[in-house]
């Protein structure tokens, strides 16, 4: 489990230096320029992402359990990751009324997707995984909400139909094939 919280900390460190660090942040990409610092935040993230994932799935191999889940967990999970795909689109699709209305979907895709996998996992690691996302996605919204934000175009709802229906059938796609296939794990 030491792989996988190395990783979340470097993951989730970097996602958080503009929330304990904005100054700083700032300095440096006057320093680098915005590229450089762009390319390495990405470097260093992606290099956190993989730790934790790598080392989430050897957590897995030998788990501490501190609860069972109710079966029927499962069917409320997989109807929570719905919404959580469409904000995730929404992030993504210029001018939709999510975005327009809640500022930050990706955001709240990420609470959302972390808080239902709360609920069906209960080993020791996927608690410690999914509560660093969720405690950092609730800090990260919080921060967000608080800085002034970028005007968005007006929302059409052209943008939001092809928002739910790019997050509906990316959800489809991802839970009925390539779930099991990414986390070895079958969605029901």
């Amino acid at each position: 489990m030491t792989v996988m919280i190395l990783g979340l900390v470097i993951f989730l460190g970097m996602h958080s230096v503009r929330i304990v660090a904005a100054d700083w942040r700032q300095t440096q990409i006057q320093r680098l320029g915005l590229m450089p610092w762009k390319a390495l935040y990405s470097v260093i993230s992606i290099v956190g992402l993989g730790l934790a994932i790598w080392g989430y799935g050897r957590m897995r191999l030998d788990p501490i359990f501190l609860w069972s889940p109710p079966s029927g967990l499962a069917h409320l999970v997989a109807l929570l990751m719905i919404p959580a795909f469409i904000l995730l689109v929404a992030a993504y699709v210029p001018g939709n009324h999510l975005k327009a209305r809640l500022g930050h979907p990706m955001i709240l895709a990420v609470k959302l997707w972390a808080f239902s996998h709360l609920l069906i996992n209960g080993r020791l690691g996927d608690i410690v995984f999914f509560g660093a996302f969720l405690v950092w996605a609730i800090f990260d919204f919080r921060d967000m909400r608080r800085r002034s934000q970028q005007p968005q175009p007006a929302p059409r709802m052209v943008s939001t139909l092809a928002t739910v229906v790019i997050g509906l059938v990316a959800y489809y796609l991802f839970a009925f094939h390539l779930h099991v296939w990414v986390t070895g794990v079958p969605v029901m």
